[in-house]
């Protein structure tokens, strides 16, 4: 059971992107803190609240570039997300809404995943609570099996109400939370050796 792909994902947002707290007027611009509604690009009458945060990850600068501890060279993909500064996108798979589109990212990943047979998806990575816990449950939605592991996911909040909210509504689901030491992990390690 060897990794088939190796797929990295980055949050490559411009300079104005709704989420960031330059894009409001005080004092309802507190990253962490404020909220503010996004409005779906395909249907206006729809709209969902979304966390208000630091500006990260601009487009062109070093905060949205791989960190140079990934071997880039071992990656298939690099996945380029909300690049869209009028929607959120967490999940690796599509916007907030569940749009796919080359404005929001780079690369239609369920697609690629299908054509090249992938059956099994294996999730870690940054903001546990956001970005992970949205892509395992895109993952899920697009008919994979889907792993977490739990002890390569770094969350925004990792207490009960963050990652431990999270972690439950994913294996409600269908997807496994599991250790690095597990029998998954173990599986694929040892079908590297041979």
């Amino acid at each position: 059971m060897p990794f088939a792909l190796r797929i990295a994902t980055r949050d490559s947002h411009p300079s104005d992107h709704v989420s960031f707290s330059t894009s409001h007027p005080p004092p309802n611009n507190k990253p962490f803190e404020s909220k503010t509604e996004v409005v779906n690009p395909k249907n206006p009458a729809e709209s969902i609240s979304i966390p208000i945060w630091p500006v990260h990850c601009v487009q062109g600068t070093p905060g949205a570039e791989i960190i140079p501890e990934l071997e880039q060279s071992r990656l298939n993909r690099i996945i380029d997300k909300g690049r869209d500064k009028h929607v959120e996108m967490f999940s690796a798979f599509a916007d907030c809404f569940g749009n796919k589109t080359n404005t929001a990212a780079s690369f239609d990943l369920a697609k690629f995943l299908k054509e090249k047979g992938v059956g099994q998806v294996f999730v870690v990575g940054l903001t546990g609570d956001y970005c992970v816990r949205c892509t395992a449950i895109d993952a899920h939605k697009g008919g994979f099996e889907v792993f977490v592991i739990e002890e390569a996911v770094k969350s925004v909040d990792s207490g009960a109400n963050g990652w431990g909210s999270a972690k439950t509504e994913l294996q409600a689901l269908g997807v496994r939370v599991i250790n690095i030491a597990g029998p998954e992990v173990q599986a694929i390690k040892l079908s590297l050796q041979q």
